[in-house]
C-alpha cells in the first residue's frame, strides 16, 4: 500500500484512545487502585448504564459477542433438535452461536438493497422444530423488526437480535437492543462501542432471563461454589467495563460523526454510481443507522479494491465467504449455489473507510479515487 501522507487507512483504533486519553487513563487507575478486577462495581455500573442507553431493563456483560448470542440461546433452552432462523449473509458468529448450542442454523436470504434478512422469506423457513429467529442489524442498520416480532408471536418463537454492529441505531424511533426478546452485543475493539480487548453483553426486559445468563456466564453459579447447572466462564472484566463506560458517554457523538461521513459519501458518490456501476447503501424511512460500516457494491469489486489500495486507501470485505459456503458448515450439506443472493453480495460488497476519527477530507479522497475507476 502507498504509505504517503494522503493514505486513508480502513480503520485505526489508536486515535480513539488519544482523543479521550485522560478519561481512559483515569478509568485504568481507578480499576487498578481498586484491587477488584472481575464482577465488581465497574461492570455493575456499565450494565446499568448500557441497559438504560438501549432503553431496556437489564444488561449482562459477557466475554464476547459470540458468547452473548450463545448464552442468550442457551438461556432459552435452545439445543439439539431445534432450529434457529439466521441470515444467509452475515458474519459467521451468528451461525456459530446456534451450532454451539447444538441447534441447527436455518438460513434465509437477504434483501439486496439493505443486506438485512428478507422478512418475506422467513415464513417458508419455519418448521415444527423452529424455536427462534436471530435477525442481524447488519453494518449498523436495523433489520425490519415489527414483522419479525409478529411472525414470532404467531409461531411462539423467540427473537434474539444480533446487535453487534448497531449500538445506538434506532428502528422507528426505538433503540436496537430493546426490540426483540433479547439482544446480543459485541464490544470487539472495532465496533461502534468497542473495548480495548474482547467483550459482549446481552440486553433484555426479562428479569428471569437476565438472572439465568448471569449464572451461565459464571460457571452456572449465583452463589460461590454452588452450581445450579453446567455453565461457562464468560465474564466481562472490570477494566474493559471501565473503558466502555468512558466510550458510552461519547457514543452518540461518535455515531453522529459516522452519520456525517456517510452523508458525505452518499453525496459525493451519487453522481458516480450509475457511471461506474456502483450500488450505494439504501436506508429505509424507518431506520436510523449508525454506519458501523459503509458498504458499496460493484461487480468490479476486486479491481476497484486494487485501485484504491494502490492509492493508499484501505478497504475490507464484509463478508467474502457466506457461512453456508464455509468448511465449518460443510456437514449441513448446502450446495455452493444454495443461497445465490448471499453469494452475490459476497462477490460484490466492499467496505470503505469509516470511523469516528475519520474526517471529511478522507472521505473526499476516497470518492475522488472511486471516480477515477471505471
Amino acid at each position: 500500500m502507498n504509505n504517503s501522507a494522503n493514505s486513508v487507512p480502513f480503520l485505526e483504533l489508536k486515535p480513539a484512545y488519544l482523543e479521550l486519553k485522560d478519561e481512559f487513563d483515569e478509568a485504568y487507575h481507578r480499576v487498578m487502585d481498586s484491587g477488584w478486577y472481575l464482577l465488581g462495581q465497574e461492570l455493575e455500573s456499565l450494565e446499568r448504564e448500557y441497559a438504560a442507553y438501549c432503553e431496556t431493563d437489564h444488561c449482562v456483560g459477557v466475554g464476547s459477542g459470540l458468547d452473548a448470542l450463545m448464552l442468550a440461546l442457551r438461556a432459552y433452552d435452545i439445543g439439539p433438535g431445534d432450529e434457529v432462523i439466521v441470515p444467509s449473509h452475515t458474519f459467521i458468529a451468528t451461525w456459530l452461536a446456534v451450532s454451539q448450542c447444538g441447534a441447527t442454523p436455518v438460513p434465509v436470504e437477504p434483501r439486496c438493497d439493505t443486506g438485512n434478512i428478507d422478512v418475506g422469506k422467513i415464513p417458508a423457513a419455519i418448521t415444527t422444530n423452529t424455536k427462534a429467529i436471530l435477525p442481524v442489524h447488519l453494518y449498523g442498520q436495523p433489520a425490519d423488526m415489527d414483522p419479525i416480532m409478529e411472525l414470532a408471536a404467531q409461531h411462539d418463537l423467540v427473537v434474539i437480535e444480533d446487535a453487534a454492529q448497531a449500538q445506538g441505531a434506532r428502528y422507528k424511533g426505538q433503540r436496537v437492543g430493546s426490540l426483540g426478546h433479547a439482544a446480543a452485543h459485541s464490544f470487539y475493539p472495532g465496533k461502534n462501542l468497542g473495548a480495548f480487548g474482547d467483550g459482549g453483553a446481552v440486553t433484555t426486559a426479562d428479569p428471569k432471563l437476565a438472572e439465568r445468563i448471569r449464572s451461565l456466564r459464571n460457571y452456572g453459579s449465583q452463589v460461590k461454589y454452588h452450581y445450579d447447572e453446567p455453565g461457562f466462564n464468560s465474564r466481562l472484566d472490570e477494566l474493559q467495563a471501565a473503558f466502555l463506560r468512558v466510550k458510552l458517554r461519547h457514543l452518540d457523538q461518535w455515531n453522529q460523526r459516522r452519520r456525517d461521513l456517510a452523508s458525505a459519501y452518499l453525496t459525493e458518490l451519487s453522481p458516480l454510481a450509475t457511471r461506474h456501476s456502483i450500488l450505494l447503501p439504501t436506508v429505509p424511512d424507518w431506520a436510523d443507522p449508525v454506519w458501523h460500516l459503509f458498504v458499496i457494491r460493484t461487480q468490479q469489486r476486486d479491481a476497484v479494491r486494487e485501485h484504491l489500495q494502490q492509492h493508499g486507501i484501505g478497504t475490507q470485505i464484509h463478508y467474502p465467504i457466506p457461512p453456508h459456503a464455509s468448511d465449518a458448515y460443510r456437514d449441513l450439506g448446502f450446495s455452493l449455489d444454495a443461497f445465490p443472493l448471499a453469494n452475490q453480495l459476497a462477490n460484490e460488497v466492499l467496505s470503505l473507510p469509516m470511523g469516528p476519527q475519520l474526517n471529511i477530507q478522507n472521505v473526499y479522497a476516497v470518492c475522488k479515487e472511486l471516480g477515477y475507476n471505471g
